[in-house]
């Protein structure tokens, strides 16, 4: 019987993910890493986010660019990738990778208003400077391969950047309508999502060729069939260990502001997944149970930016040792900041 309800919680994980976030949060997410990998051109990317690019404007950019976007540490995924892909330095992709999940708009608002206004500004600012010193790590410790990326610009050459530049303003509203409806379609804002859909259409039979919607879906697919079959195994062993884990054993552990609590609320926090706005309520409910506001914190820190589903496809996307020492450096930082947080507040 415990065999059987470890794998139907793995299955009940695996089709409310399905369910609730793949057709609004995910495939949303997808079209635009396609949209990136097609009309964003690497020179632009390599301008703002590039080895070479000033670390002031990079980090600035990539340390706030999520606070719009709805998304959590798996809908992430395509975007990191795509830019990535085309030639983003190592240390803003991380930041943008770590920021996206951690500090959109509507994930600090709920957090101030459902665990106090101290927990959802301390989230707010410490997923700020999460994403820059996590960021600065990873460069400095690839330094050289970030330098070699830098002085060999030529290797990332794509030939279809010039075919496929298009008017600043057309591709700034491009975007503007595929971000539009990745957020108001997580809000359930369907008239909205409707309308952006529909003017979507218009655009693109004004302004696009058919070889480029071409082209636009067939980045969107090579996305799509390297990141989500990974991403659904992810899910489904993420439900079994929370079968793993009663939540009272959870209760029992995270109690008070020490160093043992904020620690294990960081490797809880980072294997689990927490869909957008989910690890909220979640963390309410085990504060009146008794958990404490330092560990509140390092879940909300450690939660959203990862999760087992997360490392797997980050793992395959810029190797196994840079996400080790990328999981590493989120979890001391959560640590220490919740413990510091939950100390200082009493």
């Amino acid at each position: 019987m415990l065999f059987l309800d470890i794998l139907q919680s793995g299955w009940e994980a695996l089709l409310e993910y399905l369910s609730a976030h793949v057709l609004t949060c995910l495939v949303p997410a997808f079209f635009i890493a396609g949209a990136i990998a097609m009309f964003v051109s690497q020179a632009s990317v390599i301008k703002y986010f590039g080895a070479k690019a000033k670390k002031v404007l990079a980090y600035s950019v990539a340390s706030v660019s999520g606070a719009i976007l709805a998304v959590c540490s798996c809908t992430i995924l395509p975007l990191f990738a795509g830019i990535h892909k085309r030639g983003a330095g190592l240390g803003p992709a991380i930041a943008f990778l770590y920021s996206g999940p951690a500090i959109n708009i509507l994930a600090v608002v709920y957090s101030a208003k459902l665990l106090g206004f101290d927990l959802g500004l301390a989230r707010a600012i410490g997923a700020i400077i999460f994403s820059v010193v996590i960021g600065l790590i990873m460069a400095f410790i690839w330094r050289n391969e970030e330098f070699e990326k830098a002085n060999n610009p030529g290797e990332l050459a794509l030939p279809q950047d010039e075919e496929r530049s298009k008017p600043q303003g057309i591709t700034l509203f491009y975007f503007a309508i595929l971000v539009g409806i990745l957020v108001f379609g997580a809000a359930q804002k369907w008239l909205i999502t409707g309308v952006l859909l529909l003017v979507l259409g218009l655009v693109l039979y004004r302004w696009f060729e058919r070889s480029e919607l071409k082209y636009w879906m067939e980045q969107t697919w090579d996305l799509f069939k390297k990141i989500f079959p990974i991403l659904i195994a992810g899910v489904f062993v993420a439900g079994i260990i929370k079968a793993l884990l009663p939540q009272h054993v959870v209760e029992v552990w995270l109690g008070g502001n020490g160093l043992r609590a904020t620690f294990i609320a960081s490797i809880f926090g980072t294997l689990m997944y927490f869909s957008t706005l989910t690890e909220v309520p979640i963390i309410r409910a085990l504060m009146d149970l008794g958990m404490g506001r330092g560990p509140a914190l390092t879940l909300l820190l450690a939660g959203p930016a990862l999760s087992l589903p997360n490392m797997i496809v980050i793992a395959r996307i810029m190797g196994v040792k840079k996400t080790a020492v990328y999981v590493l450096l989120v979890v001391i930082m959560a640590t220490i900041t919740g413990m510091i947080f939950g100390n200082l507040i009493l």
